[in-house]
């Protein structure tokens, strides 16, 4: 795997393409969008830039196909004589769309992953869910090398993949709306934003990089800063009565019956 083309410039199609370019030199790399001039020249790196989708396959091994749900079966369909089994691996980011439905339009022996990394994948700091078919050209080392080098990757079910976009993808929403509440909580209490923020991002990292590297549960490292009669638990308890778990929760199971829909 030498060529790899990224098909979809979107926001996740860049991401991945920053990401990628980061750590993977060797590699050649293509991207197509449709509107060029609707993004700006240096997020391109080396890349090789073109709106033809049809060079792009011709000249690449592994296809990233980072388009909306919808176009991707028509995008397969327009393309599908293009795609040759011997040669090409096809890498979905699409949502709701199965590799049963996408190997009932191109040639049956292709191997067909999906993953679902998230927009940390410019700063390689992604989690990416990944499933697969049965591979005949043994592709999963080399694509799981690919996504590691945008960040983690974990190998899952394709069953789940819609929870892993939830949890992994739209997850990133739900933390960023954390941060933002407890941004503006800083505020009140005497910060600019500047220094607020600070604050804020570097307490996520640690919070982040305790459970990572300690491999404890949440609980365990919540335990460690609430002491008796003392300010943090008194907030815990406060955010808990207002509902802040049970909602997040519900946010999530939302999230995710609408994908099921």
């Amino acid at each position: 795997m030498k060529k790899v083309g990224i098909i979809g410039c979107g926001n996740l199609g860049l991401s991945i393409l920053k990401g990628i370019q980061k750590n993977n030199s060797e590699l050649t790399v293509y991207a197509s969008k449709r509107n060029l001039n609707s993004l700006d020249s240096e997020n391109f790196g080396n890349a090789i830039i073109t709106s033809d989708n049809e060079l792009l396959i011709k000249n690449c091994d592994v296809l990233i196909v980072a388009l909306k749900p919808y176009t991707i079966l028509p995008f397969l369909t327009d393309h599908k004589d293009l795609i040759d089994s011997s040669r090409h691996t096809i890498v979905s980011a699409a949502t709701g769309v199965t590799i049963n439905q996408m190997s009932a339009v191109v040639d049956k022996g292709v191997g067909i992953y999906r993953v679902m990394p998230n927009t940390a994948s410019s700063v390689n700091e992604s989690i990416t869910a990944m499933c697969s078919n049965s591979d005949l050209l043994e592709r999963r080392p080399e694509i799981e090398s690919l996504f590691q080098s945008i960040g983690d990757v974990v190998f899952i079910e394709e069953n789940l993949m819609e929870s892993a976009t939830i949890l992994g993808a739209c997850g990133i929403a739900y933390v960023l709306r954390f941060m933002r509440a407890m941004i503006q909580g800083g505020i009140e209490v005497g910060f600019d934003a500047t220094t607020a923020t600070k604050i804020v991002s570097q307490t996520m990292k640690g919070a982040s990089e305790l459970i990572i590297k300690n491999g404890t549960h949440p609980e365990q490292e919540i335990d460690k800063v609430t002491t008796p009669k003392g300010c943090t638990i008194v907030g815990l308890n406060e955010m808990e009565h207002a509902g802040f778990s049970s909602a997040l929760i519900k946010g999530i199971v939302t999230s995710y019956q609408k994908i099921e829909k």
